[in-house]
């Protein structure tokens, strides 16, 4: 499997619609394609509009296997990225409070 990085905007207006969406991506990468597509960590960003998007990392056998898993979750995925390499310069924070 490769590493991408997923751009996926607007995956919900509110917390409670992006939590619902979260739990739908874990059930569909985990229950229904977990020989396929791994989810690895998202990054929640606040959007123009005011909507909660997100940069998420996947392992995944292929871009196309990200995009059946974005269809079968019902969420977005506009832009999928090959990470070809990592530069960690420091690890990542403690994780925001919402």
């Amino acid at each position: 499997m490769k590493l991408y990085v997923i751009r996926r905007p607007t995956v919900g207006k509110t917390p409670e619609e992006f939590q619902a969406a979260a739990t739908r991506s874990g059930q569909v990468g985990d229950e229904e394609m977990s020989a396929d597509i791994r989810w690895i960590r998202s990054y929640v960003v606040r959007e123009r509009d005011g909507g909660l998007g997100t940069f998420c990392v996947y392992e995944a056998s292929s871009p196309e296997k990200i995009r059946e898993h974005a269809a079968r979750a019902g969420i977005p995925a506009t832009d999928i990225f090959e990470v070809v390499d990592t530069a960690i310069v420091r690890p990542d924070p403690v994780a925001v409070a919402a």
